[in-house]
């Protein structure tokens, strides 16, 4: 399966002409997107559009352009359960902001299902983030990560270098999105 990834960032390409010409089987958005930035997304209507929200989001972008918000919920396709997380740690008060604390996000992956790919804005703490409490990373999705063992996990948010970016952890494929990435699921 090929998906079709856009984090943080608009993707500077032709999302269309990609999709049809990468032969994409599905999108998906990790938040920190613009709206104006995903417009293109409504036009595609043949294949799976799944999300989570960034810290930065509007929150209400999603339903409009037919993308299924993934936040903790559960979607399988071609075989592969899917999962979610949105936002980030709180780093500032801000109710409109998508930010939650440690002591939160430990509350909503409490009992969590196992997932074979799971969609996050922020990663799991210690994976790609930095100890600076806004670009740090989720306890909980650490733990998730370490027990369950998801085939992959995609995030956006943080800006890792080519030199530092975590690739695998705990036998998951970790893959760091920024703009765009085509990422390629192997059965």
């Amino acid at each position: 399966m090929k998906l079709l990834a856009i984090a943080d960032r608009n993707p500077n390409i032709d999302i269309i002409k990609t999709v049809q010409e990468q032969s994409i089987d599905m999108i998906v958005t990790l938040g920190d997107l613009e709206r104006h930035d995903l417009l293109q997304l409504a036009q595609i209507t043949h294949i799976p559009k799944l999300g989570v929200y960034g810290n930065h989001c509007s929150g209400n972008y999603m339903e409009e352009l037919g993308i299924i918000n993934m936040h903790r919920k559960i979607f399988i396709h071609q075989g592969f359960r899917f999962g979610g997380l949105q936002g980030c740690v709180r780093y500032k008060e801000n109710p409109q902001a998508i930010m939650s604390t440690q002591a939160e996000t430990w509350q909503m992956m409490q009992g969590y299902p196992p997932v074979d790919i799971f969609l996050t804005h922020c990663p799991p703490r210690g994976i790609n983030d930095e100890e600076e409490i806004a670009h740090q990373g989720f306890d909980a999705l650490r733990d998730y990560v370490e027990k369950i063992h998801p085939k992959m996990l995609l995030h956006g948010h943080t800006y890792p270098t080519e030199e530092t970016v975590i690739k695998e952890f705990a036998g998951t494929e970790i893959v760091y999105v920024h703009r765009s990435k085509i990422v390629e699921i192997a059965s």
